[in-house]
């Protein structure tokens, strides 16, 4: 009887996991396949003639590398931006003691619930104030407004955990307060940074809202938009190079999850737990 309960729990579960993963299987399937057998009837699962065509006419033909750079440059600079700023807010709002800190922590968190699609004028406007319209680091900064509220509140519940005798000691032992948070605090704080860098990554590098407002140029637009304007018309679809762009910009993300997912899993379990 246990045997035949692990059996169907193990199906239900890996029919689970097919059906959550076909739509990225049949992406990658589609993108090998010639484009005589695209529109096929009936579908043919698996591609009679595995191709590379479409991967080479993409980064060939198309300015899907501009793309690709502007998202590598635009979701790294946001992640370096909130790591930063989060770590020093969280260290504030966790080790001084002044007036309004609790009050200022929530007005944070309530920025977070603001459905983003609010601030797209003022900061629209604000980036044009500021001679920043059109560029990547009016996205930079966009991107560091929805999620700097979140990763404030993350790594706050991770230094929550970093026990204060060991920075008093530091300090009793003659460390400066930069040295004690340099050499203390920042290696017990490492899974926090790095599950926060993660998250910050991924939601740059998938927005498309704000990446579609702020920047009309091919020179800057990142791939969420680029592939949109590239390959969808309202009189024709690139479906061949659709997928296949598709998968090319899904592998950064799935390999930095895969190497990295217990931190992020770790970071959203602190920030439930202790938020």
């Amino acid at each position: 009887m246990k045997l035949l309960r692990t059996v169907a729990f193990n199906l239900f579960t890996w029919s689970l996991v097919l059906l959550i993963a076909f739509p990225l299987i049949w992406m990658v399937l589609t993108s090998l396949k010639p484009q005589t057998e695209l529109f096929r009837i009936p579908p043919t699962w698996l591609p009679q003639s595995v191709t590379f065509e479409h991967y080479w006419r993409l980064l060939t033909e198309t300015p899907f590398l501009i793309y690709f750079r502007n998202s590598v440059v635009l979701a790294t600079a946001t992640t370096l931006f909130v790591v930063t700023l989060g770590t020093v807010g969280a260290y504030s709002l966790v080790r001084f003691r002044y007036r309004g800190r609790e009050t200022l922590a929530l007005l944070v968190l309530f920025t977070y619930l603001l459905p983003s699609v609010v601030l797209i004028i003022p900061l629209y406007l604000a980036m044009v104030w500021l001679g920043l319209s059109n560029t990547l680091m009016s996205l930079v900064l966009a991107h560091t407004t929805f999620a700097l509220p979140y990763a404030l509140w993350l790594l706050r519940s991770f230094m929550e955990g970093v026990p204060e005798d060991l920075e008093s000691a530091a300090l009793v032992d003659g460390a400066t307060r930069m040295g004690a948070f340099k050499d203390i605090i920042l290696p017990q704080l490492l899974p926090g940074i790095i599950s926060t860098a993660l998250f910050t990554f991924i939601l740059s590098w998938n927005e498309y809202l704000y990446a579609l407002v702020l920047v009309n140029t091919d020179s800057v637009r990142p791939l969420t938009t680029g592939v949109m304007s590239m390959l969808i018309s309202a009189f024709n679809i690139e479906w061949s190079l659709l997928m296949a762009a598709s998968v090319m910009m899904s592998v950064p993300l799935i390999v930095v999850f895969a190497f990295l997912q217990s931190y992020l899993t770790r970071g959203f379990g602190a920030g439930g737990v202790k938020g």
